[in-house]
């Protein structure tokens, strides 16, 4: 990787960096078509898209049963893998528990005002799979919304011929009410409009494709979404106590997600900066999927920056907006103050970030593409609404009834005023 000046990077350069693109674009046209398939046709359109797209016969979509018997099977075989299942989705399950906001109710002069939280009734979550294993895209998913009350949670997952026994388990282990081998936007399209199998929901989370991300956009307005996220992103904020190795292994994790993520380095010490680029360089050639890596790092998205400060640095973080925000720096907790937009932050050289992604317990659903700007997150508030509460005497109404009744007459709303004088007459 080359290392560029912060000061130095052109107006083409710095619109690749910060305006990083889903690519849902490309596929809108075809993917809304997938959708209205679905919504007309419901199982025979599922059907004959995985058979299209996935390669797969589907003959049961719904695979709950199968789900709880890959967890009964691994299980039995005292398999490892479902203890780390289990000890990762511990750790979510008591992270996200912590999120859970109480009611209130307290006396403003006579008012009593309040505000309480209910969970939607029915929840969807996307886990990306088929043959492949994502099973802390599962608990991430599914999790949340069980700690939040949703009382019916939905999973869809891309078919397989032999679906991967570790994804079905972790969906088992998250406690999803009901599972379904559909992938790709027709698998949002199912939950957003149901089908004769698929139960329709009224919020659909999950990561997956820029085909998943567009459908989601499809489907928003018919259904509520958690958000549009694009491919994974990390930014390394830096100082010359940094490990360049270390900050070297933060990119490359990343970049092997996908060719399209951002990788990027920044710091105030020229010698680091260099060491991190020739650390990424040696670590390619190691990588079981060594040509991925080597995508993410050539896009124009990605690279080894130096800013001639931290300050300078900070600034370039903030506008950036990463999902992911490793600080390795001396005075790490100092930088975190002067950061607002981050989708999850990693302090100091022991905080991979695959760490998050797996069993610290934080949600690893994040906004991309600048998103933390405007919002957090997968959580337990994803799945809640808030309403208000107010009871007002009779003394509590004759005390605002004059602001009542002249506001409501400046917007010409005489029964307004009315509804408040008749009950002091």
């Amino acid at each position: 990787m080359n290392v560029r000046a912060v000061a130095d990077l052109s107006p083409a350069e710095r619109r690749a960096l910060f305006e990083r693109d889903a690519g849902i674009e490309a596929v809108r046209g075809d993917v809304e078509g997938i959708v209205d398939r679905v919504r007309e046709e419901g199982d025979v359109a599922v059907r004959e898209f995985a058979e299209e797209f996935d390669g797969v016969a589907v003959g049961n979509l719904d695979i709950t049963d199968e789900a709880a018997r890959a967890h009964a099977e691994l299980e039995d075989a005292d398999d490892p893998t479902l203890e780390a299942i289990r000890e990762a989705a511990d750790n979510v399950r008591t992270f996200h528990e912590r999120q859970r906001p109480e009611d209130w109710r307290e006396s403003f002069a006579g008012r009593e005002l309040g505000r309480r939280f209910r969970p939607i009734d029915r929840a969807g979550a996307y886990v990306p799979g088929g043959a492949a294993a994502y099973p802390s895209s599962a608990l991430m998913g599914v999790i949340p919304a069980v700690v939040a009350g949703v009382d019916h949670v939905s999973v869809t997952t891309p078919p397989a011929d032999d679906p991967n026994p570790v994804t079905l388990a972790a969906i088992h282990e998250a406690g999803a009410d009901a599972v379904y081998q559909v992938g790709g936007a027709q698998a949002i399209a199912a939950l957003a409009y149901g089908t004769e199998t698929v139960t329709t929901v009224e919020k659909v989370v999950g990561p997956g494709n820029k085909w998943v991300t567009a459908a989601k956009a499809a489907v928003q307005g018919d259904v509520e979404i958690d958000f549009l996220a694009g491919p994974s992103e990390v930014l390394v904020l830096a100082d010359d106590t940094a490990d360049p190795e270390y900050v070297a292994a933060e990119l490359l994790a990343q970049a092997e997600h996908d060719p399209d993520a951002s990788v990027v380095a920044v710091t105030d010490d020229a010698d680091l900066a260099d060491a991190v680029a020739e650390a990424v360089e040696a670590g390619v050639a190691d990588r079981e999927r060594a040509e991925t890596v080597r995508a993410a790092l050539e896009n124009d998205a990605s690279g080894v920056l130096r800013a001639r400060s931290m300050s300078e640095a900070v600034l370039f973080a903030e506008e950036y907006a990463a999902e992911h925000l490793s600080i390795m720096a001396d005075d790490d907790e100092a930088l975190l103050d002067r950061i607002t937009n981050a989708g999850s932050v990693f302090l100091g050289p022991y905080s991979p970030v695959a760490a998050g992604d797996y069993a610290t317990g934080p949600n690893h659903v994040l906004p991309t593409n600048g998103g933390a700007k405007r919002y957090g997150g997968l959580s337990v508030d994803t799945f809640l609404r808030s309403s208000t509460v107010q009871r007002l005497d009779r003394d509590a109404l004759d005390d605002l009834s004059e602001t009542i009744t002249t506001l409501a007459e400046a917007e010409g709303l005489e029964a307004h005023a009315e509804s408040v004088r008749k009950r002091l007459e």
